[in-house]
């Protein structure tokens, strides 16, 4: 069954985003707003389908609104599309091959990104404090996964130094979101089926010092790792 829920998935969704992504050209046409629909509707298709599949989704808390650094706890593919939905709108900083894959590279640029280069050291961490100065001029919230790239469920690896830069440059509160999808979800493919669970933090305030801030945001996205492990 594991394995038939991944092809599925596999055969449907992603052929289906090429579909939005040539919606994402057309609607260009017509603005940034009927282009960000578009995303919207994309990320609202992948939420139903995997419903499909077997997954549901529990939020604990909201988002507010106004300008916010999110934090999230990453395990697989699946928040980065389901926190669209719940963070209305965010800036989303991503490594920067995802920005120049064809097609889908463009779209991403178009709704709006921070591309980061994790070879490129010290120039990559500057580009990225630019860039995310840009976006909380904007209004819209950044969105950072913290841990630099998706981990096991189980595992709680230290902040990258960006996330401190960031947090510093930006001087804007952090929301910690914590995420246990790895128990159902790989990399990229569903092996499961249960309820992913998103719990968001109460906003931690700006100007605190390096350490604080990454102490109270590690254990705030790791939160449902230190808790019992929620019912399926």
């Amino acid at each position: 069954m594991s394995l038939l829920r991944s092809a599925v998935y596999a055969l449907v969704f992603y052929p289906a985003t090429i579909v939005f992504v040539l919606a994402c050209f057309v609607a260009s046409l017509f603005g940034s707003g009927p282009m960000r629909s578009v995303v919207h509707a994309w990320t609202d298709f992948h939420h139903w389908f995997v419903r499909l599949l077997g997954t549901r989704v529990e939020v604990s808390g909201t988002i507010p609104n106004g300008s916010f650094l999110i934090a999230v706890k990453h395990q697989s593919m699946f928040e980065t599309l389901e926190m669209m939905r719940i963070a209305r709108t965010p800036v989303v900083i991503l490594k920067r091959e995802l920005s120049r894959l064809p097609g889908f590279g463009w779209a991403t640029r178009r709704y709006g990104v921070i591309p980061v280069d994790r070879e490129a050291g010290a120039k990559a961490l500057r580009e990225m404090l630019v860039a995310g100065k840009e976006a909380a001029a904007s209004g819209r919230p950044v969105l950072i996964y913290p841990e630099g790239t998706r981990v096991h469920s189980g595992t709680m690896p230290p902040l990258q130094a960006g996330f401190a830069g960031l947090y510093k440059v930006l001087g804007m509160p952090v929301v910690p979101v914590a995420v246990d999808s790895g128990r159902f979800w790989g990399r990229n493919l569903p092996h499961g089926s249960g309820t992913v669970h998103f719990l968001v933090g109460e906003a931690i305030p700006a100007g605190l010092k390096r350490d604080e801030i990454e102490a109270r945001v590690h254990a705030a996205i790791n939160a449902l790792e230190l808790a019992p492990q929620p019912s399926a």
